[in-house]
């Protein structure tokens, strides 16, 4: 139950069996339902063939037809442990925040940080300075790899943030270095996060800002190491709710 992407994952006999995503919009119990129909129909199997439900998430206490929820650090370090063994740190970015978990070798939680305070350390930035740049979002992380100068952002909040991109707009900036410089301020956001509980080695990203290379660079450079995106990265945390939902029910 993201905040702005619901995603809805079945899971059977060791392996995802489908996966659908809907946009929260203004009534994400609704886009929940209609994710969980679609996975159903998807699979070809009915309700109640449907052993267990747990949700995680922003949204995950209301949650349609979960019998439980779990917290988004708990998922997420299950669900990479499951398919990552080795990584022990784990960085989850989507919309609204950002969370850093250092995971042990069973897929538990050891420590975390949230960043929830600002949106300028999430998505819903990019998407915010990707519109007033006129580029499409899809494109706005690919600008920025075509920048080599490193444009200090000040600004500690998105307000200001985007005062200070529209001040570089005037200067007349090329868009690709205003994209890196937007990439580079979020993600420094995200690495002090992350300094809080410790860099271990091997070190994944997941979540919808998992799809922004320009991110994951500015992510990569900022940590000194190599950040990898699993595969289908923004169902990480559902596969981790949906892994315990099946534990917990034997």
């Amino acid at each position: 139950m993201g905040a702005k992407f619901i995603k809805v994952l079945l899971f059977k006999d060791g392996r995802v069996v489908v996966r659908t995503r809907e946009e929260a919009g203004f009534e994400p119990l609704a886009a929940a339902e209609k994710a969980y129909a679609a996975a159903l129909a998807q699979a070809g199997v009915a309700e109640s063939d449907v052993q267990n439900v747990f949700a995680t998430g922003a949204g995950r206490k209301n949650a349609p037809r979960a019998k439980d929820s779990i917290t988004e650090v708990s998922a997420a370090a299950r669900g990479i442990n499951h398919l990552m063994p080795n990584v022990r740190t784990v960085i989850d970015v989507g919309a609204e925040e950002g969370r850093a978990v250092k995971c042990s070798a069973t897929g538990k939680v050891d420590d975390f940080a949230i960043n929830e305070k600002c949106a300028a350390g999430a998505g819903s930035f990019t998407e915010a300075v990707a519109r007033a740049l006129e580029v499409p979002l899809e494109e706005f992380g690919r600008l920025s790899l075509q920048s080599s100068k490193a444009i200090p952002m000040n600004a500690q909040c998105a307000v200001f943030a985007e005062s200070e991109v529209v001040s570089l707009v005037h200067a007349k900036t090329p868009k690709s270095d205003i994209a890196r410089a937007v990439h580079d301020a979020i993600a420094s956001r995200i690495v002090s996060m992350v300094r809080r509980v410790g860099i271990n080695n091997d070190v994944a990203l997941i979540g919808g800002v998992s799809n922004n290379p320009g991110f994951v660079d500015a992510l990569s450079r900022g940590l000194e190491t190599n950040v990898t995106v699993p595969e289908h990265a923004e169902f990480i945390g559902a596969l981790g709710a949906a892994l315990i939902a099946g534990e917990r029910s034997n």
